[in-house]
């Protein structure tokens, strides 16, 4: 409920922060105060332990981009929506500079915010998945201090690490044609711990192997339980390219996914685009045999890494997983907009499969179909869950998409 959250606005003008106060009253929010000055905010979120904070970008003393990385560096991870009078470029800026300072964000707005946009926000904020909602204090780094090498690996042999699904929904059809297996850690003493509290620990601990395979044969397994229920629902898991220094690596898991009776052309393997691996050379004959074999091979996150034109062309991919970064807003972030289309455009051009990640909203939802995209993953669909709630996905799937619109011209 709305009413359980503590918000801050922070914005460096009275009369913006008492407009939006009774914005976010108004909404539902509960609890909204108001501060002035970003370290004042900062000595705030420490005390008060604020869930969301409504901030401005362009403040004195501390500026926007300051204040997150001063909240990156203490730990404070509240969720944050950005506000600002600069430009949509801007917002957008601050936004990814704080994602990748892993906070979340709900959302970048340009000033003046309407009822609406606020409105908008608090639906946001409702369809997150409850364990993915931070709290303001370093939970995060006190349960990464807890973890050993023994206590990853038990998890993993022990299936306490283990793969939660993701649907993917065709744009044509409305129906889940695919689960990407995510990681989750049903930890005995800390509960659901989701990937950013471990996933950094378990690769420092050279375990993305161990990963692979755990999430590999859980996919397997919900494979064929899907099936006796009566549904083919093709799997994806994601593969570190770094792995593919291993020469042996696409007979292993050619081995793996044919003995359990699927076909390898069911299983798609997603390869971080800004995970590069060390040898070039071994790249290419790892993706190349993968594919030879029968897998899928996906581009992940594409735009997120430096070298995606080149990537695209010299790796025998079949589909382009768009981010969700220019993805999230699109239908009203003409910046993003651009940028969206073009990638949509190429991968169409390059003859792949186009997935847009992150949609959230049904504004979102109607733009990727409008221009193109094959697919769509996002909070709006499902967060990722167990392979029980997933088969009642399958069996309950509401109808999401209203009539095909006419593209664009």
């Amino acid at each position: 409920m709305l009413s359980a959250y503590k918000v801050l606005v922070l914005d460096d003008h009275a009369f913006q922060c008492a407009h939006l106060k009774d914005m976010l009253e108004e909404a539902g929010f509960g609890r909204v105060d108001t501060l002035q000055s970003a370290g004042d905010a900062l000595r705030g979120i420490r005390d008060e332990g604020y869930n969301l904070v409504v901030m401005d970008v362009n403040m004195p003393v501390m500026d926007g981009a300051q204040f997150i990385h001063e909240l990156a560096r203490q730990d404070l991870n509240p969720l944050l929506a950005i506000v600002t009078g600069c430009s949509r470029r801007m917002a957008n800026s601050i936004s990814l500079m704080a994602k990748e300072r892993g906070l979340a964000v709900l959302g970048a707005f340009v000033k003046p915010i309407s009822r609406e946009e606020v409105g908008s926000l608090a639906a946001g904020l409702l369809r997150k998945h409850p364990s993915d909602t931070p709290s303001a204090g370093p939970d995060t780094g006190y349960a990464s201090s807890l973890l050993d090498r023994k206590s990853l690996q038990n998890a993993l042999r022990d299936g306490s690490i283990r793969a939660w699904f993701q649907p993917k929904k065709s744009l044509s059809s409305g129906n889940i044609v695919g689960a990407e297996a995510l990681v989750r850690w049903q930890h005995r003493e800390l509960g659901l711990m989701m990937p950013s509290s471990f996933l950094k620990t378990l690769r420092e601990y050279g375990l993305d192997h161990e990963l692979l395979i755990r999430m590999l044969e859980d996919g397997l397994k919900a494979y064929r339980i899907w099936r006796g229920q009566g549904y083919r629902i093709p799997i994806s898991v994601n593969l570190p390219t770094s792995l593919l220094d291993r020469p042996q690596l696409p007979d292993e898991l050619y081995y793996m996914v044919t003995n359990s009776g699927l076909p390898a052309e069911d299983v798609t393997f997603e390869l971080l685009e800004d995970d590069m691996t060390v040898a070039a050379g071994q790249y290419y004959m790892g993706t190349s045999r993968l594919r030879l074999k029968g897998f899928g091979l996906s581009q992940d996150d594409f735009g997120k890494g430096y070298s995606t034109m080149y990537s695209l062309i010299s790796t025998p991919f079949t589909e382009l997983k768009i981010d969700q970064a220019f993805v999230c807003g699109a239908a009203k972030d003409e910046v993003r907009a651009a940028a969206l289309v073009s990638s949509v455009q190429l991968g169409r051009q390059l003859g792949l499969q186009v997935t847009a990640e992150g949609v959230e909203t049904m504004q979102d939802l109607q733009f990727v179909r409008q221009i193109g995209c094959d697919y769509a993953q996002g909070y709006l669909i499902s967060a990722a869950v167990d392979v029980s709630a997933f088969s009642r996905l399958l069996a309950n799937e509401p109808t999401l998409f209203p009539a095909p619109c006419t593209p664009p011209h």
